[in-house]
């Protein structure tokens, strides 16, 4: 069991409270797992802070959404009503009720018509608070579990969150940096946009197999600034089929370095096809590196992927790498109640050298469909 939200915040200064509530806001994290000070948002100018730095109409170009806002607004108050020790000294900021009133007047959707909805979501590396200028890559996202149009894709999952606070650590040195880097079934493209933008990867190609989501990670290409880059590109790959050349990419005949993919194997109907995909790479490109990670929701389905995996005697290594609990991280926050394991996969017999020309992945520009306020 994970500690409770306010496990490891007692010996941080105000600012840094602050910065932690607010890197957990723009995440969308849930309200209950919040860090959301007590005592120390009593002071009026602590609540003008808070107010200017999450709540002010004005304050986030790309805030949550009104109803995930008006929760933690709620929540907030409430601490702030429950610290309270003189309430002639002490008392609620007029701007924070203010902004109360105007959610309570208003016709906020219901919960499950919210979760539907796209949102803006802000992710916030796990650096330390104090680091104003941490990382953030911010991307459009559907919280519901499975969209109305029924794929998993439209939403950042905790596997992703743990695999990026993996390439972020010292151990993953030298995997993406100046490398050619393709994931596999990127969904939104947190891992994409994660190597592109800030690991200073040389090219990466998110992939995945649903139309729906290629337009998506188009559009949070666009948002990050990598719509015209030339780091960042978009293609469909499905699953077993063959690597055919159908476009030229010139990157691609230089060799692929890094194979990355999370939360990729929790469907054991489609692991025969994405352990195909991952051999018809590792002979194309011998050398590379594939690291995957995964939630492991179901022992017996990831232990079906690792045999089929061994089965092509692919040398299989668990990365010792751990995330604290939720309720200490600083960044890309994900609960680990759930197991949460990175593995690498190499070659472990010789490979016999590629045939030319090697398969160049097939390529899909995705224009961005969803206009950017």
């Amino acid at each position: 069991m994970e500690a409770g939200p306010q496990a490891g915040t007692e010996a941080l200064d105000v600012n840094d409270q602050l910065e932690l509530l607010r890197r957990q806001y723009l995440q969308l994290v849930d309200v209950d797992k919040l860090s959301i000070p007590g005592k120390a948002l009593v002071p009026s100018a602590v609540q003008s802070l808070l107010y200017d730095q999450l709540f002010k109409p004005e304050a986030l170009r790309r805030g949550p959404p009104e109803r995930y806002q008006s929760r933690v607004l709620n929540a907030v108050i409430s601490a702030i009503e429950n610290n309270i020790v003189d309430p002639s000294e002490e008392e609620l900021s007029d701007d924070l009720m203010s902004v109360l009133a105007t959610f309570l007047a208003s016709t906020l959707p219901r919960e499950f018509a919210a979760a539907q909805q796209k949102a803006y979501v802000t992710y916030t590396s796990p650096s330390p608070l104090g680091q104003r200028d941490a990382a953030q890559l911010t991307l459009l996202e559907s919280r519901a579990l499975i969209s109305a149009s029924g794929t998993t894709g439209l939403r950042t999952w905790e596997a992703a969150l743990h695999l990026g606070a993996f390439l972020m650590s010292t151990g993953a040195e030298g995997l993406v940096k100046e490398k050619n880097v393709v994931e596999l079934g990127a969904g939104t493209g947190f891992v994409s946009v994660l190597c592109a933008k800030y690991l200073g990867a040389n090219h990466v190609l998110a992939t995945d197999g649903d139309e729906r989501v290629l337009e998506e990670l188009g559009t949070n290409l666009k948002l990050n600034g990598l719509e015209s880059s030339e780091t960042a590109e978009v293609a469909a790959l499905r699953w077993g089929e063959p690597l055919e050349a159908t476009c030229v990419n010139p990157w691609t005949s230089e060799g692929i370095d890094t194979v990355l993919g999370a939360d990729i194997t929790y469907d054991v109907t489609v692991i025969p096809a994405l352990v195909s995909t991952l051999s018809s790479l590792l002979d194309a490109y011998p050398g590379i590196e594939v690291i995957i990670a995964a939630t492991v929701r179901n022992e017996d389905t990831f232990s079906r992927f690792l045999r089929a995996c061994r089965s092509l005697e692919y040398k299989i290594a668990v990365l010792p790498f751990r995330a604290p609990p939720m309720a200490q991280q600083r960044g890309f926050f994900h609960s680990t109640t759930t197991p949460l394991r990175i593995i690498q996969l190499r070659q472990a017999k010789q490979a016999k050298p590629p045939k030319p020309p090697k398969p160049a992945l097939p390529v899909m520009r995705v224009m961005a469909t969803t206009s950017l306020q």
